[in-house]
């Protein structure tokens, strides 16, 4: 059932996430297209990679050096005669197709080992004289080579659907012949900043006026998520046309909201939802910033609201993320992020955290999750993080200097230099 804006439905932040996922998990993603390679970086895959032949298609030498027969080198030094080289490409045809006892092959990094050999003696251990090498080192059958196929076999996947196209998977497609890839369409993603207090960031400019930085903010997010932005004209604080705007945010696959969820007389968001017999899935998130987040869906009904990427739907879903621009930020990585990702077509994944030592003793009121704006520094393993100075979740300037969050548990009220805390890159 719907719930009334008046009713709290505030949730701990892993509650919050979990509700999150558990309805992302439930979308299909949109349509796909056939793109080139080098333009499906970043996209999501549509179909499955399979390897077109086995990978290494040969046993692989991974040294320079010579490929021999490990027994041969049972007692040492050894010498062998050198019966010819080969280096990765084609093989010349004056190369015996075998090795036998007592030879040895000059071998380079990559190049196929010949039948016979079983291992690879890396060069720094051996002198060539004439037609002899000499060898000081005894060797394990197997060592310096990859097996015909260890790597993967013919017909076996490499990429599953729904993997986010990096530079490693693109290598690995490359590699396999795939100058082409399906991948899913970007969902579109509808931004709409609300308040009498907002204008256009090239708008004339009152003394108590505020330019709207979220709704960049939120479409370079959206950007490198996988979604295509819209944004909306800015929605005043009335509610005929909040609800106007809403209705034209809800044909996209997502609408994002900023501001009005918060307890103010002109905070309409909520209101104007329920008049749409909205379904609020929570109010609120007991974390900081961004306490008075809200996520839920809308009903398509009518049939007014396609979407265009995919087959109807029957909800589309909404988030209000607060009007501070920090607070918009951090929700829109704690809770948008993943609807988008599912709508994109990636597969799930938990959220992960790194952890440093904390360069600085941190002191907090307890009950709330927080995520506050800090600087990870150090390198190997001596990273350091140190809050920021901030004034609260209106300080871009405090976040734009960070390049990572703290994350301090509810449960914590003091925290000394020197002990380890989860950091959270984005």
């Amino acid at each position: 059932m719907s719930a009334p804006p008046t009713q709290s439905l505030v949730l701990t932040f892993e509650d919050a996430r979990r509700v999150v996922e558990n309805h992302g998990s439930r979308l299909s993603p949109g349509a796909h297209e056939n793109v080139a390679l080098l333009h499906s970086a970043g996209r999501i895959l549509a179909e499955s990679v399979v390897a077109d032949r086995d990978i290494p298609p040969f046993p692989r030498s991974t040294r320079d050096g010579y490929a021999v027969h490990a027994a041969d080198l049972e007692r040492l030094p050894a010498k062998l005669a050198v019966v010819g080289e080969i280096k990765a490409g084609p093989m010349p045809g004056k190369i015996p197709s075998r090795l036998n006892r007592g030879e040895a092959f000059s071998i380079m990094t990559g190049a196929p080992v010949p039948q016979g050999a079983d291992a690879v003696v890396m060069i720094e251990y051996t002198s060539l004289q004439n037609d002899c090498v000499e060898i000081t080192k005894e060797i394990a059958p197997g060592e310096n080579i990859v097996a015909q196929g260890a790597e993967a076999r013919r017909g076996s996947v490499l990429l599953d659907r729904g993997t986010r196209l990096n530079e490693a998977a693109i290598a690995l497609a490359a590699s396999v012949g795939k100058s082409r890839l399906q991948v899913f369409s970007r969902p579109s993603v509808a931004v709409l900043a609300t308040g009498d207090e907002i204008v256009a960031v090239d708008a004339e400019i009152a003394p108590t006026q505020i330019r709207n930085s979220n709704s960049y903010s939120l479409a370079v997010q959206i950007q490198e998520t996988g979604g295509e932005p819209v944004l909306l004209p800015i929605a005043p604080d009335d509610p005929r046309r909040l609800r106007q705007l809403i209705e034209q945010g809800l044909q996209s696959d997502l609408l994002l909201m900023t501001g009005g969820v918060s307890m103010g007389r002109y905070d309409l968001v909520e209101q104007v939802l329920a008049e749409l017999r909205a379904e609020f899935f929570f109010t609120g998130a007991k974390i900081q910033p961004g306490r008075p987040v809200v996520f839920g869906r809308v009903s398509c009904g009518a049939g007014i609201l396609t979407r265009a990427t995919s087959a109807p739907v029957s909800h589309k879903y909404f988030f209000g993320l607060p009007g501070n621009p920090v607070s918009t930020m951090v929700t829109f990585e704690l809770f948008a992020r993943p609807m988008l990702e599912a709508l994109a077509g990636m597969s799930p994944h938990p959220l992960a955290f790194l952890h440093a030592r904390l360069k600085a003793e941190i002191r907090v009121k307890s009950g709330l999750r927080r995520f506050l704006p800090a600087i990870l520094s150090g390198e190997y393993a001596d990273s350091q993080a140190e809050l920021v100075p901030w004034q609260g979740s209106g300080d871009i300037t405090a976040r734009s200097r960070s390049n990572c969050l703290v994350v301090i548990p509810p449960d914590r009220e003091h925290i000394a230099a020197g002990e380890w805390v989860a950091v959270m890159l984005r």
